[in-house]
């Protein structure tokens, strides 16, 4: 029976023959051989990573000035310090209450995988705890790049995949939260790992990260969704049911669930985690109308750079979400970029953490990584220098004069 043709996707019939595919497999002969082969996959994104990460530093150090915080201090800062808190200490053993008997937040409210790394970071190497919880940001980071690298190759093709990393590490709004000891690179690493190995038909390796991505942040929901939608492709193309794919969704469903399960389990409320996370930080699903009035605001009589810029920065995302909905699009990574960007919108959460919160999102950079692979190489040399520059700049502004949670 002739399969049915999915959006986006690329048969082994249709990959250029000068592009090796994502996942061909390494010459076991000679290490020469699998270094020769593996070479034009890595250091793209180890270039990425160290052009980026060298001008986030340069500019956080230069802006900090030297009566403030120190620069590790600054990749610390706000859940960076809770997370490595975890990592040492582990969770509370129940709810947490101020002086005045009200009920305030704790470090319940975040999710496990990140801080275990921090341990196993720390239990390996010896380093102290905090600078543990950068160093497994930075790796993370490392394998985000990479793996998003083969992603959007086998989507778009190598040139536009090497502009859609430099976008994603360097270029975008808060691009600095993949430095700092936050789970956001280890979240891009696993998203983006379960959309490669879903592309690649790998389905269990794709449910297994999914379910990892679960047990990262809450907004893996997408993830699954993503996931689901590929499935529902497989079986579309296959006509039948088949095993592994509705395996792959049903370890995908498991992750988020299950620590929600075991905070409510441990506090003795099955509504445990919503509880802590309405206390301690006023989120809750509101259909966006928090974002809604803070644009109003901000826009309308909003006082300072850091409110205005927000909200243009949020908008100019939605557009370049919404210009990314093409036919020849792949439906799961639409699904993905567009389930992130709903789930950070549509919450009543601190609104100037939101372009953090999206810096996951991949779906929102496709339309400017797609346009500079089509344009002049000077051109496009010259747009991801000065948009990398701003998105350095602006990281580094937001943890050195804002004074306020990233």
């Amino acid at each position: 029976m002739k399969p049915v043709p999915i959006p986006g996707s690329r048969t082994a019939e249709d990959a250029p023959a000068a592009e090796p595919a994502a996942g061909a497999a390494l010459p076991a002969s000679s290490p020469a051989g699998m270094a020769k082969r593996i070479f034009p996959w890595v250091w793209p994104p180890l270039a990425v990573y160290a052009v980026t990460t060298a001008l986030h530093l340069v500019l956080l150090s230069a802006m900090a000035g030297p009566d403030g915080p120190g620069l590790r201090d600054r990749l610390l800062s706000w859940d960076g310090a809770l997370y490595v808190d975890i990592a040492a200490n582990g969770y509370p053993d129940g709810y947490t209450y101020a002086a005045d008997g009200s009920l305030t937040g704790n470090n319940l409210a975040f999710f496990p995988l990140y801080p275990l790394l921090i341990r196993v970071v720390h239990t390996f190497t010896g380093l102290g705890h905090e600078m543990a919880g950068i160093v497994t940001a930075h790796l993370a980071l490392i394998a985000a790049l990479i793996v998003t690298q083969c992603l959007l190759t086998r989507l778009y093709g190598r040139r536009t995949a090497v502009i859609g990393i430099v976008l994603l590490a360097g270029a975008q709004p808060m691009a600095v939260a993949f430095l700092m000891s936050y789970s956001e690179s280890l979240f891009l690493a696993l998203a983006a790992g379960t959309l490669l190995a879903a592309h690649r038909r790998a389905w269990l390796t794709a449910g297994t990260l999914a379910l990892l991505t679960g047990l990262t942040r809450p907004a893996a929901a997408a993830v699954v969704a993503a996931l689901a939608v590929a499935v529902a492709l497989e079986l579309l193309r296959e006509r039948r049911w088949r095993a592994r794919p509705l395996a792959a969704l049903a370890l995908a469903c498991a992750g988020t669930p299950l620590y929600l399960w075991w905070v409510g389990a441990r506090v003795g409320d099955p509504d445990a985690w919503f509880t802590i996370q309405e206390a301690g930080w006023g989120t809750h699903w509101d259909n966006g109308a928090a974002f809604l009035d803070f644009l109003q605001d901000s826009l309308a009589r909003g006082e300072g750079w850091v409110p205005v810029s927000t909200a243009v920065l949020l908008l100019a995302l939605v557009c370049a979400t919404v210009a990314a909905w093409r036919r020849d699009a792949w439906p799961p990574l639409l699904v993905h970029g567009t389930g992130i960007l709903v789930l950070t919108l549509c919450q009543s959460n601190y609104s100037h953490s939101k372009l953090r919160l999206l810096v996951p999102g991949l779906l929102f950079l496709v339309p400017a990584a797609r346009a500079l692979a089509r344009a002049r190489q000077r051109t496009a040399v010259i747009a991801l220098t000065a948009a990398t520059f701003f998105g350095c700049w602006y990281g580094a502004y937001m943890l050195t004069v804002w004074h306020f949670a990233i």
